[in-house]
């Protein structure tokens, strides 16, 4: 252990070995993902640890029998989790309290600080500070990269005393707590336009007592007719663009670079600007359950050739076309058996009901509302994350006192 003066205040060193009262991955039951069983005990794998947040999204159950097998690697309030291996290696995040009772698989690590030394919050924004330097001990040579707990243990961390630390602590957590709070009211628009969307286009319920007639997707009401998603979208792939990674690297990042499944980089130039559905055209296109991976996109921004882009026409908005493939099962259409791909002649394998444009009036502005307080609360989402790690490694170095934030 060693110490430092910073900022007038004594600092000290240690390695997380020291500070910690647990560092350790679990396992993953005998049979990959079809020996999940089900239960009441979440078993946390590295799909659910996110930079700062935890991801819902896959995650997996496990029942008594198989959560009493990894009571080494229980999960218990505010334990942070760390993903040790793979493309993800090096995110982390707190635990919610909402996903326990869980364990952790053998690609996520959990570090428990010591209550007396250090709090588990503090870990969290440390090893978000110096994330650059996880990634780099995970590189390390090998072919895949990976955190060892060898690693983890020895990793250096600097401390404040507790009291310090919990004031850095409540800043940085105020900024993150109201971006947890946009990001829930985002997921709930997002139910409620399926829901609305569900209830007009799928069970009728507004159109229960008037006629209907037979189609290609069962009884519809009558003066609907059936189209396919080409009907109702403007597919603009020819506009896409590859750029290569080196090309990336020598730009200073300032448009969102958007590949199948996710936001890839940021580039110097955009080629798109207004509000588009993305779909991903080869990788992982669809999840687990069959619904597509979409990105629902607005403003500046760069699209590789990995992503299909569309935009509504027809009288249905792109927002609308958003919803309705967030509830379209894709799996089926789907095809490649080393590489999945989505072709475009697929996509205009999928039907749906299309209403008169009366209907559509009445419905559209619904949904559009919706998106755009989503929009909205997602750029205020991005304006905080963006203070927030402003303020992260002058906070986590000492170089701005937390008197001097409270000032501003």
């Amino acid at each position: 252990m060693a110490s430092f003066v910073n900022n007038m205040e004594e600092w000290k060193e240690y390695k997380l070995g020291e500070i910690c009262s647990k560092i350790g991955s679990g396992a993953t039951p005998k049979g990959g993902k079809e020996a999940y069983l089900g239960g009441a005990t979440s078993l946390i794998r590295s799909q659910n640890v996110l930079d700062f947040a935890f991801s819902w999204d896959g995650l997996a159950y496990i029942n008594d029998e198989q959560a009493t097998k990894l009571n080494g690697v229980e999960v218990i309030k505010n334990d942070v989790l760390l993903n040790i291996t793979g493309d993800s290696v090096a995110r982390v995040c707190i635990v919610p309290d909402s996903a326990l009772p869980a364990r952790v698989n053998q690609h996520v690590s959990i570090v428990r600080g010591n209550k007396s030394k250090v709090r588990n919050e503090y870990i969290l924004y440390y090893l978000q500070f110096k994330k650059q330097h996880l990634l780099s001990l995970a590189r390390g040579g090998a072919t895949r990269n990976a955190l060892t707990k060898g690693m983890i243990e020895n990793f250096t961390i600097h401390l404040p005393q507790l009291e310090e630390q919990d004031k850095i602590v409540s800043i940085l957590k105020s900024l993150g707590d109201k971006i947890e709070v946009n990001r829930r009211i985002n997921e709930n628009l997002e139910q409620q336009a399926q829901a609305l969307f569900k209830s007009w286009f799928v069970d009728f319920e507004p159109f229960k007592n008037g006629e209907f007639e037979e189609s290609e997707l069962g009884m519809i009401p009558k003066g609907w007719g059936v189209g396919t998603l080409f009907d109702v979208a403007e597919i603009l792939d020819k506009y896409r663009k590859p750029l290569s990674g080196k090309d990336r690297e020598s730009m200073q990042k300032i448009y969102p670079y958007y590949g199948a499944t996710s936001c890839m980089d940021y580039v110097d130039n955009y080629i798109f600007d207004g509000i588009y559905t993305l779909i991903g055209e080869d990788g992982s296109v669809a999840k687990e359950d069959g619904l597509p991976y979409m990105q629902y996109v607005w403003g500046k921004l760069w699209v590789n050739n990995h992503a299909h882009i569309l935009q509504g026409k027809n009288g249905f908005s792109t927002e609308m076309i958003h919803v309705m493939l967030s509830m379209t099962n894709i799996q089926h259409l789907v095809t490649g058996a080393v590489q999945a791909k989505l072709s475009q002649a697929n996509m205009q394998k999928i039907l749906l009901p299309i209403p008169p444009s009366e209907v559509l009036d009445n419905i559209r502005p619904i949904i559009d509302k919706m998106y755009e307080l989503k929009r909205n609360n997602e750029d205020e989402f991005h304006r905080l994350a963006e203070l927030r790690d402003t303020l992260l490694p002058k906070l986590m170095s000492g170089e701005l006192k937390v008197n001097e934030v409270e000032k501003k």
